[in-house]
């Protein structure tokens, strides 16, 4: 949901990232049950039966509900822990700070503050829920935990609700592991769950769907104030996992959503007051270019702890020290980046992105949505045929820029034009994919010098061979594939927007 009444915003206070602070990715599958449901013989180990009291907070106008986020404070077992869950992708990023405090966290409120503006949290509903399951294992290793809960909704001592529900969450192993399990729970009696999380279920709220695009005869500029408030709406639900900076995956949405945001404005120009579009354009532009060098370490740092693991022991000891200057540097860098999302020009960006849906300064055009996709796709067949035979890193990263706006552009008007938008999308994401592996391995190329410069031993020097020798590979396997997929997404533009 979007709120465009909110007065400015104060800045918090610095965050202080607690050691004790945990953070994991949520991977899981709800299913309905009946009262007659059994958990079939699953192999593993038994779950004993535990009782968990959760306490849920939000504001009056549940904001944290509606923006996909839950804050709870839960009991077991006399143990007392804060539990903070937010939306990455498909799965979620469960925060947990063990305290005993009966207030929320000022770390977790400050996380919030988007989200919270001038409203104070409140308890909106307490939860019991007596859970047992099993803990499925997999040659002897442990993949999911399959958890029957019972659920009941108090208030004033009173039970107002009661329902059972089927969780089956990822230990370990690979995603297609809760797929198998889920259709032999089907085949016991587990039925679709509605996607209502247990709190909407307790305060009856329903799940709207803000996914939905406009109807396709709907004018052009509704189907751009959509794409604007989608992507603002993700803009916001990553701007907590951004400031608290322990999954990677939140910078690099909220990235993707600054440059969906500025690629609508781009591609929508014609509909919209130049000044007014370019004038939020430049904004964002500044904040992605400040999210850029984090995402560039974070980049770099999964690179050579995934190139560490291929190595022996002696190998591996030269890169130990160089990662650890990666991960300084990339502390450095997330205190500059909070320091700025704490600032008033980043706060007063937010409330421009905001209000952007609600009320976008337009002109009168009679320009089409598929009108402002086949223009975009006209830039990109430009740049790819200037190219020619010559895959020059600059060449490539210009048709890579190129390529996410005519894709961008595309998603606006696929709803308008059909399957031969769906298709050109598709092809267009599936070369983003691949020039963007490119990118990764030209730019690891500097930091291996850069590595070379720290350690200068003979070991370090055979080691960054090894690892110069696989980006070269990677790089040439990428240009292999290059011209065979740039050929088919120019067909697959043509038939879409020609």
């Amino acid at each position: 949901m979007v709120h465009v009444d909110k007065p400015p915003l104060k800045p918090p206070d610095p965050i202080v990232v607690n050691p004790a602070v945990r953070s994991t990715i949520e991977r899981e599958i709800k299913l309905t049950v009946d009262d007659r449901f059994r958990l079939p013989a699953l192999p593993g180990t038994p779950i004993p039966r535990r009782l968990l009291i959760s306490t849920y907070y939000d504001t009056p106008q549940y904001d944290l509900a509606h923006a996909g986020i839950t804050l709870r404070h839960r009991v077991e077992r006399g143990k007392q822990a804060w539990q903070l869950k937010l939306p990455l992708m498909k799965d979620r990023q469960e925060v947990e700070l063990a305290d005993a405090q009966a207030t929320p966290p000022t770390l977790f409120r400050d996380l919030l503050i988007l989200h919270l503006g001038p409203h104070e949290l409140i308890p909106v509903a307490t939860l019991r829920v007596w859970r047992a399951g099993v803990r499925v294992r997999i040659d002897h290793a442990p993949v999911a935990d399959v958890m029957l809960d019972h659920v009941s909704v108090m208030k004033d001592g009173e039970t107002l609700q009661r329902f059972r529900e089927l969780e089956v969450e990822q230990v370990n192993g690979r995603n297609r592991t809760l797929p198998d399990l889920e259709q032999q729970l089907r085949r016991a009696g587990a039925e679709d769950h509605d996607g209502r999380p247990k709190l909407f279920r307790a305060l009856s709220l329903a799940v709207s769907n803000p996914e939905t695009p406009p109807a396709s005869d709907a004018p052009a500029l509704t189907h751009v104030r959509w794409a604007l408030a989608r992507h603002a709406r993700w803009l916001l639900a990553h701007d907590p996992g951004v400031r608290l900076g322990r999954e990677p995956e939140s910078l690099h949405q909220m990235r993707v959503a600054t440059r969906q945001l500025r690629a609508v404005l781009r591609a929508a120009r014609p509909l919209l007051m130049p000044e007014w579009a370019d004038s939020l354009r430049d904004e964002l532009r500044w904040l992605s270019q400040l999210l850029g060098p984090a995402r560039d370490l974070d980049v770099q740092l999964a690179y050579f702890r995934k190139e560490s693991t291929k190595l022996e022991a002696r190998d591996r000891r030269p890169l130990i020290p160089f990662i650890a200057h990666l991960e300084a540097q990339r502390n450095n860098v997330q205190e500059i980046l909070l320091n700025q999302m704490k600032s008033a020009k980043y706060l007063g960006l937010i409330r421009k992105v905001r209000e952007a849906p609600h009320d976008p300064t337009a002109i009168e055009s009679t320009a089409t949505l598929h009108d402002l996709a086949k223009r975009e796709f006209a830039k990109l067949r430009k740049v790819i045929r200037q190219a020619g035979h010559t895959a020059s890193n600059a060449n490539i990263h210009r048709i890579r820029i190129k390529t996410k706006r005519a894709r961008y552009a595309a998603e606006l008007a696929e709803s308008t034009v059909g399957k031969s938008a769906t298709r050109f999308i598709n092809k267009a994401r599936a070369v983003q994919d691949l020039l963007g592996l490119h990118q990764d391995a030209f730019n690891a190329q500097a930091y291996i010098q850069a590595f070379l410069k720290r350690s200068t031993s003979m070991r370090a020097a055979f080691v960054a061979g090894r690892m110069a020798e696989r980006l070269h590979l990677r790089r040439g396997k990428a240009k292999e594939k290059m011209k065979r997929l740039l050929n088919s997404l120019l067909k697959r533009g043509e038939k879409a927007w020609e």
